[in-house]
């Protein structure tokens, strides 16, 4: 059966299922936690080009990645494959057997190869067998793991469910999850914990808040959170705070990277969103504001965020209307306010003395373990029922978006890079001077007092 003609509808089907697959299947063998055998399920990819997902019939069941052809990869993040020398299994089936190889490489697509395994035909797209590897050496430490397609005849070869990693010793760090360094976080929330509050002058106003004001920087089809080091693999993202945000950003290129469009000058994070079009031409926003705040009904437990802390807020992958009343909309800021709707309901048309905003609020619970999750939001929750509680116990600053552009739409609507109105989404990379960032959690947040972006009441 040659499948190639359903790979597009197959991959709009499982778009939607992609992130959440990232985040809920990453599993190990039934051994402890963490044990000699490390599992990657395939459908776990922290980035892809060319690759379904489908429900697997192997043992166990779940998801496995599909329509595998030349050229295809996938990429999987903060893989810690443990000691040398390994043994490396892969999961496959193949209806064709290609001929065809799946390799594996560190670093990039093209990064020193770990492993090959050969495809045969397994008698069928849902028939599995089991091929294995040698991994005599390969670097120590988190890796950056590429698992690329290569074959010598047209059209799908194999399907893939997992990968394991023997190194007959126990060690591991699930792909995708950044756990914080427990040495820095301790020194970090002591240091917050010793500092003295600031005293809150009377008549001020009882809101938990202070923000970073921040101007447009720059644009680049680059996301670091989500495609790191892959320049050009992303939609068109517009970038504000700091100047030097691109597909290769890490905290460390951020915190020696002093150049930021933010206020105050010590908060260095990288924030972005997709870029906004009208009739085919970028609008790019005149403006953001960054509100750290707090919606917890006593936000006296909210911790800052540690160093290199990164979330993503919104869904890219959602297409759907967005008529007036919506969720989550684009509305009209300023005096007339919103006078009609776009030609397709989708956007609001504002009257001339207003102009297009968008509010973006992202979670305030995070587990407290890890900089960063999967599908970048598992490590964290919104606020449940006025508490940060169960696997995301600590209370950490509401963070919130505030974009405007200068302009008030029309019928003809817009666009978003990332396609309809109802993908909008923003990313947050942390890099705030840690003294900074704690004395504003500490005065404005802890003591419910309204702070500006200096800090001060």
């Amino acid at each position: 059966m040659h499948r190639q003609p359903i790979r597009f509808y197959t991959l709009i089907a499982g778009a939607l299922a992609v992130v959440l697959a990232a985040a809920l299947s990453i599993t190990l063998t039934s051994q402890p936690a963490w044990a000699a055998t490390l599992v990657v399920q395939a459908e776990s990819y922290a980035a892809q080009s060319g690759v379904g997902v489908e429900a697997t019939a192997d043992t166990g069941g779940g998801q496995n990645v599909a329509y595998l052809a030349n050229g295809d990869w996938m990429r999987f993040d903060n893989v810690d494959l443990g000691a040398a020398p390994l043994t490396t299994s892969a999961r496959i089936a193949s209806a064709t057997g290609g001929p065809g190889t799946v390799e594996l490489h560190t670093g990039s697509a093209t990064g020193p190869q770990l492993a090959s395994f050969s495809v045969t035909p397994t008698g069928g797209w849902q028939n599995w067998s089991t091929v294995t590897a040698s991994i005599p050496t390969h670097p120590t430490g988190p890796q950056t793991l590429f698992a690329v397609l290569r074959g010598t005849a047209p059209g799908d070869f194999v399907n893939i469910n997992w990968f394991s990693f023997d190194d007959g010793t126990t060690g591991g760090t699930a792909p995708g999850w950044v756990p914080i360094d427990r040495a820095a976080w301790d020194t970090q929330l002591a240091q917050f914990r010793a500092m003295t509050p600031a005293t809150v002058p009377a008549g001020n106003v009882r809101v938990p808040e202070f923000n970073a004001t921040c101007t447009y920087s720059h644009s680049k089809p680059d996301d670091p959170i989500v495609a790191p080091g892959l320049p050009g693999a992303s939609h068109m993202h517009s970038f504000f705070g700091n100047k030097g945000t691109d597909a290769h950003t890490t905290t460390q290129s951020l915190l020696a990277n002093p150049a930021t469009t933010c206020t105050p000058a010590k908060d260095l994070s990288a924030y972005w969103i997709p870029t906004l079009y009208q009739d085919g031409k970028a609008i790019e926003s005149d403006g953001m504001i960054v509100y750290y705040g707090s919606r917890l009904p006593d936000p006296a437990a909210t911790v800052p965020f540690p160093q290199g802390f990164r979330m993503i807020a919104g869904n890219a992958k959602s297409q759907i209307p967005t008529p007036a009343g919506s969720a989550n909309q684009f509305f009209c800021a300023g005096e007339g306010g919103e006078i009609g709707r776009s030609a397709d309901g989708n956007w609001p048309v504002c009257a001339p003395t207003a102009k297009l905003v968008h509010q973006l609020v992202f979670p305030d619970c995070w587990d407290g373990k890890h900089l960063d999750s999967p599908d970048h939001k598992s490590h964290v929750a919104f606020t449940y029922s006025g508490t940060c509680s169960g696997d995301h116990p600590v209370a950490i600053p509401s963070v919130s978006f505030v974009i405007s552009y200068p302009t008030s739409g029309s019928t003809s609507g817009f666009s978003l890079s990332s396609g309809m109105a109802s993908s909008i989404h923003g990313d947050f990379f942390n890099a705030w001077d840690n003294a900074a960032l704690g004395q504003r959690v500490k005065d404005c947040i802890v003591q419910s007092a309204k702070c500006n972006s200096a800090g001060t009441f």
